[in-house]
């Protein structure tokens, strides 16, 4: 019998209340996005605070963000590298991106983003043919929900054995379980939750962790 708790608005206050406090820019980045439009795409608090125990158990120093917003999520990321890290931004607006790198740069951390404004399939594809298959640690997926399944496969190729993939939303507010529910990012969603789930090239779980975080760690 499955064992589990409802995290309701108590159960979610406390955890936010046991949380580490988050650095000051971290919560200015965090503020300065809360009004903006799309705001929603921005990750919350403790779900930064779940990537930063993902990321330095694994020791990473190389990996992909796919889907940067105001970089949020990216600075997250960087600041659990080592000085020679590397997080290969990929993202398509430079209005939203711009305003990421001032604070980027006031965390000390802009020298280990490197921001491709290009489709990130086109990006991910040019890694490879630079030879890069095989040499990633951490690959975070927060971008068009259709586009997923290219994301997805295009990671397992970079990713090196034992290297991770973080999808979000892939609960989608619920929408998942929605038999009827047609909209196009939802039936993408639920296509790729149905193959992450019985794919043998990963060890997998989905995290009731925001809007739902899919891990999917490569098998060797």
């Amino acid at each position: 019998m499955s064992r589990w708790i409802e995290v309701d608005a108590n159960i979610h206050q406390y955890i936010t209340q046991h949380l580490p406090p988050e650095p000051d820019v971290l919560q200015a980045l965090h503020d300065r996005t809360s009004n903006m439009e799309g705001a929603g795409m921005q990750i919350s608090h403790e779900q930064a605070q779940f990537m930063q125990v993902l990321l330095q158990s694994l020791g990473a120093k190389n990996t992909i963000e796919i889907g940067v917003y105001t970089g949020y999520s990216t600075l997250i990321t960087a600041q659990c590298l080592p000085e020679d890290g590397q997080v290969i931004a990929c993202d398509i607006s430079d209005e939203w991106t711009s305003i990421a790198k001032p604070f980027w740069q006031q965390a000390g951390q802009a020298s280990k983003i490197d921001l491709r404004l290009a489709p990130a399939a086109q990006t991910m594809k040019s890694l490879i043919a630079e030879g890069r298959s095989g040499s990633f640690d951490f690959v975070f997926i927060d971008a068009d929900k259709t586009g997923y399944d290219e994301y997805y496969e295009l990671a397992l190729v970079l990713l090196r054995p034992g290297g991770l993939i973080a999808l979000d939303n892939c609960l989608w507010g619920g929408k998942v379980t929605q038999a009827d529910n047609q909209e196009e990012d939802t039936v993408a969603l639920k296509k790729l939750n149905a193959k992450i789930a019985s794919d043998p090239r990963v060890t997998a779980y989905l995290a009731p962790v925001g809007d739902g975080l899919y891990l999917a760690s490569k098998c060797a």
